[in-house]
Formats: structure tokens, C-alpha cells, sequence
């Protein structure tokens, strides 16, 4: 249609503001090819320069903004950097399925600025959230929801949510350490959330309740610290040394749940199962993917991390 079009995205996780080996000028370079027309690339996400080039787009320009991480407004979504975001443009269309439970500025606080008729989901959005209905609302049994990553507290509303819906939960990554924690295993300096260790025995009784199988790590890779280049080995949970942390899911849990997922019809996937950007911590995830790839069930794998893997 007759309008211009402004492109923004997340890439990588830049810790530093601008970083060459995140920037999205190859993806410039690529959407010139894609789309057969000059991407214009800008300089970084609001500056003045960058605006300037948003406020003189002509129709059917396109503008592609730095990587959003850049700006660390961003990630706390920071409502001036979302005001300037929206004011570059008339219409919001969010088509970041991967970030759209995350509460950051070109997500969420921009929405704000649009009423109702100027902000839609983008097709891809849209037919993510129609699939994951059709999902979670009547899936094919048994339905299997693998939940790894580091953090409770990112998955808690959707635990809370899945205990009902669900036949078995298996837990990986760091967060399984709240979890054993809460039932007494020794976890040394593997990460936790001593706060959130209550709200994992309701989940945790609630399943039990519901008589949902609940899967916890039964060996873990150990190492004496969060490196690659540490001693580590396998223990099991009641022999996690103290001072030690455990980085990835052991092979006996492997086997346990990729047994798990053998009767599995659905499976629903988000979150790795231990430090899987380092090669020494990433078996078990790459073990788990190849179980659920091997899989006849209907898979939905979630979580930009989890998609690295596969």
C-alpha cells in the first residue's frame, strides 16, 4: 500500500551499547536481496540522525533501525525510548512472537501510544497464537511440557498455567535448583531462587493434586565454576559437592526424560536444559532435542534459546 515501512529487531544479547558482531547491517544486505529495493540502514535506534531518516521516508521506503538491544531503555522498557519509538511511525504491527511475553520497550511500551485501529499482530503472530489455542485447548494426549532456561521467575505464570492443562512437566535447566532446593537436595552454588522456592511446592503439590507427572534432574553436570574451561562432572543430586553449581542436566536424566516423551502426542517445549551455549553444558539440551525431533507427537518449541538448538 501506499506507505513507508520501519523495521525493528532484537539480535543477540549486546551487553555494551553498540557491538559490531551484533548489528543488523548483514540483515539489511539481505532484505536488499529479499525484497529487490534499497534498505535504508540507520545509524543506530533514536538518535537524532535516525529520526531524521524516519520523519523523510517516502512511500515504500524502508527503514531498518539498529538492533534494539543497543539502547538499554530497551530491556527496561523505558517509556521515553517507547514514546520515541511510536512517534516515528502512524501504525504498530508486532510480528516478534519470541519476544512478545517480554515487558521491553519496542514490545510492550510502544503498544501504548497506537489506539485500537493503529496496532495489530503480524501474520506470523497471529498464526503462533491461533496454533497455540488449538494447542493448549485441545491437545492429543498425553501432552508434554518440557520447561527449562535459568530463571522460575520467567516461567511462572505459564507453570501456573500448564499444571492444569497438561499429563507430564518436566523441569531442566536452572531452574529445576529452585525446585530440588525446595525439597531439601543440597544444590551447592548451582543457581536459585530462594524467594521463589514456596510458589515451587504449590506448583509441585498442585501437580501432584492433579496427578500430573512432575520430572525433576535426577544427575546433574557438575563444575566448581561457571566456566568452560572448569573441572566438571556428573553427580548425582544428592551429590552435588558443596561450592559446586550444576550447569546441565546429567546423562541418567537424559535417558529419564527422553522416556518420558516416548508416549508423548503433543509436546511443548521452552527453555534449555543447562548452559547450552557452552559445548561442555550443552549434551543434555542437544540430547532432549534429539528426542523430541525423533518424536510422531505435534511439537511446539518456544524461546529463542530453545530454537537455537534445532
Amino acid at each position: 500500500n501506499d506507505c513507508a515501512v520501519i523495521i525493528a529487531s532484537h539480535f543477540g544479547r549486546p551487553k555494551k551499547g553498540y557491538e559490531e558482531k551484533y548489528s543488523l547491517k548483514p540483515i539489511a544486505k539481505r532484505l536488499h536481496t529479499l525484497l529487490k529495493q534499497e534498505i535504508k540502514m540507520a545509524p543506530n535506534v533514536v538518535c537524532d540522525e535516525t529520526i531524521s531518516i524516519a520523519n523523510d521516508l517516502q512511500s515504500g521506503e524502508i527503514l531498518l533501525l539498529e538492533n534494539m538491544r543497543f539502547e538499554p531503555g530497551e530491556t527496561n522498557n523505558d517509556p521515553v525510548l517507547a514514546k520515541t519509538l511510536a512517534d516515528m511511525a502512524d501504525v504498530f504491527i508486532n510480528d516478534a512472537f519470541g519476544v512478545s511475553h517480554r515487558a521491553h520497550a519496542s514490545v510492550e511500551g510502544i503498544a501504548k501510544h497506537f489506539d485500537i485501529e493503529h496496532k495489530a499482530a503480524g501474520f506470523l503472530l497471529a498464526k503462533e497464537i491461533k496454533f497455540f489455542y488449538h494447542i493448549i485447548e485441545a491437545p492429543k494426549r498425553p501432552f508434554v511440557s518440557i520447561v527449562g532456561g535459568s530463571k522460575v521467575s520467567g516461567k511462572l505464570e505459564a507453570l501456573r498455567n500448564l499444571v492444569p492443562k497438561v499429563d507430564k512437566i518436566i523441569i531442566g535447566g536452572g531452574m529445576a535448583f529452585t525446585f530440588l532446593k525446595a525439597l531439601g537436595y543440597e544444590i551447592g552454588n548451582s543457581l536459585v531462587e530462594d524467594e521463589l522456592i514456596p510458589e515451587a511446592l504449590t506448583i509441585m503439590e498442585e501437580a501432584k493434586k492433579l496427578g500430573v507427572k512432575f520430572y525433576l534432574p535426577v544427575d546433574v553436570i557438575a563444575a566448581e565454576a561457571f566456566d568452560s574451561e572448569a573441572f566438571a562432572k556428573a553427580v548425582t543430586i544428592q551429590e552435588i559437592p558443596k561450592g559446586w553449581m550444576g550447569l546441565d542436566i546429567g546423562p541418567a536424566t537424559s535417558t529419564l526424560f527422553a522416556q518420558a516423551l516416548e508416549d508423548a502426542h503433543t509436546i511443548l517445549w521452552n527453555g534449555p536444559m543447562g548452559v547450552y551455549e557452552m559445548d561442555k553444558f550443552a549434551k543434555g539440551s542437544t540430547k532432549i532435542s534429539h528426542a523430541v525431533a525423533s518424536s510422531y507427537a505435534t511439537t511446539v518449541v518456544g524461546g529463542g534459546d530453545t530454537a537455537d538448538l534445532n
